[in-house]
Formats: C-alpha cells, sequence, structure tokens
C-alpha cells in the first residue's frame, strides 16, 4: 500500500534495502503515523500507501524501462525488481471497463472469494487478473494483519513475505471519490473503507504493484488507496478467523496490533472463475 497514516504505535518491520515498503497507513486510536500499505516493503497492512516511490534511474548504455503503450501505462521498476518472475500485464487500447471477474483466493484457512469491479479500476482489475493468471499469487503469504480500532485489515500479495516485494512494475492510481467521511475523524480527511472492500496497497501515488489488503472491519484512511472488488461473504468469515487468532506476539512486543497473523496465512491458489 502506500504512505498513509498507519495505525501501529509498533515500528513496521525492516523493509528490504532500496525497496520501498508498501503497507497500509497504521492508524493507532486518533493517532496517525505514517506509513504504507501496500507496495513493497514493511510489514504495514492495508492501511496505508508504502514508502514512496522512486524514479527508476537508468545505469549509462543500459535499456531505459519499458512502459506498456495503452491507457494504463504499466512501467517497469528496474530499482525495485520482482518478487518472483512476470512479463508486463497486456495494455489494450480501450481496457475493459465493465462488468465484474471473479476470483477464489484458496487459502489454508479457508476460501476467500474476490468480485473484482472492472468500472471501478479497470487497469488495476486488469493488473491483478494478469499475476492471477500468471501464478504470481500461489504459494504467498498474507504477511500483515492489523487490530487498531481504526484499522482492521489483512495484507497480502508479496512473493517475499516481507511486504517489500512487489511484481517489477508500477501503475497509476484509480482512487474512489465517493466514500462517506470516517466519523472517528473530525477533520474529515479519512475516509471508510467499509468491510468487504478490497484495494490495493502503495508506496506512494501511482506506485501500484501486486500487494493488496482486505477489509475486515470498517477502516479509516485517507482515500489514497485504490479500491477495485469486494470480499463475498465466504471470505469474510475466513477473514473473521484470522482476524480472531490475533498477531503473532514479539519478544518486543507481547501484544502487537499489527504484525504476521498468528494463524499463519498462505494462498496456495488463485483461481480466476471464467463464465460459462
Amino acid at each position: 500500500m502506500s504512505s498513509e497514516p498507519r495505525p501501529q504505535p509498533v515500528p513496521p518491520a525492516t523493509a528490504t534495502p532500496g525497496r520501498p515498503s508498501r503497507t497500509l497507513a497504521r492508524l493507532a486510536g486518533a493517532a496517525l503515523l505514517a506509513g504504507a500499505l501496500v507496495g513493497a516493503g514493511g510489514t504495514a497492512a492495508v492501511a496505508a500507501p508504502g514508502a514512496g516511490g522512486t524514479t527508476p534511474t537508468v545505469a549509462a548504455g543500459s535499456e531505459p524501462p519499458r512502459t506498456t503503450p495503452g491507457p494504463c501505462a504499466y512501467a517497469e521498476t528496474p530499482d525495485d525488481p520482482a518478487a518472483r518472475p512476470v512479463p508486463l500485464p497486456p495494455d489494450p487500447r480501450r481496457t475493459p471497463d465493465r462488468g465484474t471477474v471473479r476470483v477464489t483466493l484458496r487459502t489454508n484457512q479457508g476460501p476467500i472469494g474476490l468480485t473484482l469491479d472492472r468500472a471501478a479500476a479497470p487497469c488495476t482489475v486488469q493488473s491483478f487478473l494478469h499475476l492471477v493468471r500468471h501464478r504470481f499469487y500461489d504459494r504467498t503469504s498474507c504477511h500483515r494483519l492489523t487490530a487498531y480500532p481504526t484499522l482492521k485489515v489483512l495484507q497480502c500479495g508479496d512473493p517475499s513475505g516481507t511486504g517489500s516485494g512487489g511484481p517489477g512494475y508500477r501503475y497509476r492510481d484509480e482512487l474512489p471519490t465517493n466514500l462517506p467521511p470516517a466519523p472517528t475523524d473530525p477533520t474529515g480527511e479519512r475516509k471508510v473503507y467499509a468491510r468487504g472492500v478490497l484495494a490495493m496497497a502503495n508506496a506512494g501515488p501511482d506506485t501500484n504493484g501486486s500487494q493488496f489488503f482486505l477489509v475486515q472491519s470498517n477502516s479509516a484512511l485517507r482515500p489514497h488507496y485504490t479500491i477495485f472488488g469486494s470480499v463475498d461473504a465466504a471470505g469474510l468469515a475466513t477473514l473473521d478467523r484470522i482476524a480472531a487468532g490475533g498477531i503473532a506476539p514479539t519478544a518486543e512486543n507481547p501484544a502487537p496490533v499489527d504484525g504476521a497473523p498468528a494463524l499463519p496465512v498462505e494462498i496456495c491458489r488463485a483461481v480466476r472463475h471464467h463464465h460459462r
């Protein structure tokens, strides 16, 4: 995710050197600490975008990073290489922007059914389906769970399991514009990311990659995270079981509210359902 308020009084996990953290901003009560939800680096959860992305550097004599020619403009990130090899997504002149697509995350804790909304975020859905097709998410862990009063999410999508891994490319935000204000934020800046929302984590503006988060309970975030679908009833039951298990304690923090789930969560297989 990107660098939004992190609900954690606990410092985020150390990101891989040279890679921006993609986690949700952490909200500890009313206090917000800058953090990242999705994207590379850190164990931040869905609440805040990851550390700000950097402009790729090009060594003398080397090929410049590739960018797809279509409207989504997926751009290679040589300074943040893929955690698992995957090509750039297809980027047709007309990005599909109608209808929904069903995907199931078959996890060791139970199924999590997703409905992807092409109209809400066409480039995001196209990238997510591309990663599913290339089995990018298979045999990956969901590395972060948060239990702040105003931020309860499960973050997944990094094959490295560190919170710093991504697909080796990034693309622009497709941000929501109609979210209700969070009642816990008197400034009106934070909005409600409702229970069941599926959204991208990031490391700052326009740094979406592969990491995403699932909202287990209504959460308050600045609207800096692309919403591209929803979680079904069976998936919410799975999320509730994971959340009930709590967060794994550490020597430094025996009662954390942000960190690895105490019940390890592995996406064994991500499967797209095609209409007959």
